[in-house]
Parts: C-alpha cells; sequence; structure tokens
C-alpha cells in the first residue's frame, strides 16, 4: 500500500523540515497522485464489471456490438458486454444466435434451421433457411432485431422473425419481393365479394 505522503517521504530529512520545499514537493505529489492513480487502475479499464461506462461501450465496438444502445441501464451494458464475449466463438450458428436472441430480449428464444450435413449431390436446391422464436423483443426495436440478425447470420440466408406467435419478418412486402409474388389485394368492399381462397 502506498503512503499518503509517497513524494515526500523520500526528501532528505533536512529538505523536509523546509516549509517552502515542503509545500512545494507537495504540489507535485498532488499532480503525480493522480497518475498514479490511473496507472494503479489500469487494469481495470478492460474489465466490463468495473470499467467506467464509456470504457464498456467501446469494449462493445471492439467486439463489434454496433447495436448496444448507450441509454440502457449500466449493468445490463455490462451484462452484454460480457456475454457477447462469451458466445462470439458460436457467431453464426444455431446455439450463437440462440444465446444472442436470448441476451437481446431476456426470455428464451429457439432457432430452427433446415442445415444439415448431406451427401455430395444431396443437399437441398433451396438457400438455408432459419425461423427465429421469440417470446419476447425485449428493449429492442424490431427493425434492430431484424438488423442484428442479419449481421449475425451468414449472408446466404434466409430467416423468419416470429415474436410472441407473430411474424414480425419479412414483412409482407419482403416476403411477396423474395418469392416473386406480388400481395394479392383484400376482397372487393364496395361490391360485397368474398375471397374464397
Amino acid at each position: 500500500m502506498r503512503r499518503d505522503d509517497w513524494l515526500l517521504h523520500q526528501l532528505p530529512v533536512g529538505m523536509a523540515e523546509d516549509d517552502f520545499l515542503f509545500r512545494f514537493v507537495t504540489i507535485f505529489q498532488r499532480v503525480a497522485d493522480t497518475v498514479v492513480h490511473q496507472i494503479d487502475t489500469l487494469p481495470h479499464m478492460f474489465d466490463p464489471t468495473v470499467a467506467p461506462e464509456p470504457m464498456v461501450q467501446a469494449m462493445a465496438s471492439w467486439l463489434g456490438i454496433d447495436w448496444l444502445d448507450s441509454s440502457l441501464d449500466g449493468r445490463q451494458q455490462r451484462e452484454i458486454v460480457l456475454r457477447y464475449a462469451e458466445l462470439i466463438q458460436w457467431r453464426g450458428t444455431k446455439r450463437g444466435l440462440e444465446q444472442l436472441l436470448t441476451l437481446l430480449s431476456g426470455a428464451p428464444a429457439t432457432v430452427k434451421d433446415s442445415g444439415g450435413v448431406f451427401a455430395e449431390g444431396e443437399s437441398p436446391a433451396a438457400p438455408p433457411h432459419v425461423r427465429l422464436d421469440m417470446e419476447s423483443a425485449g428493449w429492442n426495436s424490431v427493425p434492430d432485431l431484424v438488423r442484428i440478425v442479419r449481421d449475425e447470420l451468414p449472408a446466404t440466408v434466409t430467416f423468419d422473425l416470429w415474436i410472441a406467435g407473430d411474424r414480425v419478418w419479412p414483412t409482407t412486402e419482403v416476403a411477396a419481393v423474395r418469392t416473386g409474388r406480388l400481395p394479392q389485394p383484400a376482397a372487393n368492399q364496395t361490391s360485397g365479394e368474398t375471397d374464397d381462397a
């Protein structure tokens, strides 16, 4: 443990008794104390559990978490950085995506995919597809979730996102573009016709 008068304590006895020199060295000790304090706390700057919030946000950007909301509670930001650092090794996999969606929403999430191991020439012709089911969106908006999922999945994978039993992605318009079919107009309200399909 460092003494409070660590710099003054190093002065020879004759100099320490000089009032002017004592006050003069005290100025340098106060300045040096701030530098020494920063050096002492440097290892803690890279620990998300105790680092200042701006540093936690910087660590998030280092990990590629560009979606961390700075308005979130500091404790929640720290948990996201810690947990994402652990699950980044599973990025793009079913396990990683389930853990990420659970982290984002605070509720269980399930992932069903069309992937698998196939013999040569027996793989499906359709692109890989994933269905994501979440109990709630948590603090996220649907567009934010869609953007995060797109960043996590391989580029060729399509996905459906369901929240609390409702499909929120793809929207009807996006699904129409994906399949090449235009959405069917609603039943003709003016003539009273109904669509039997």
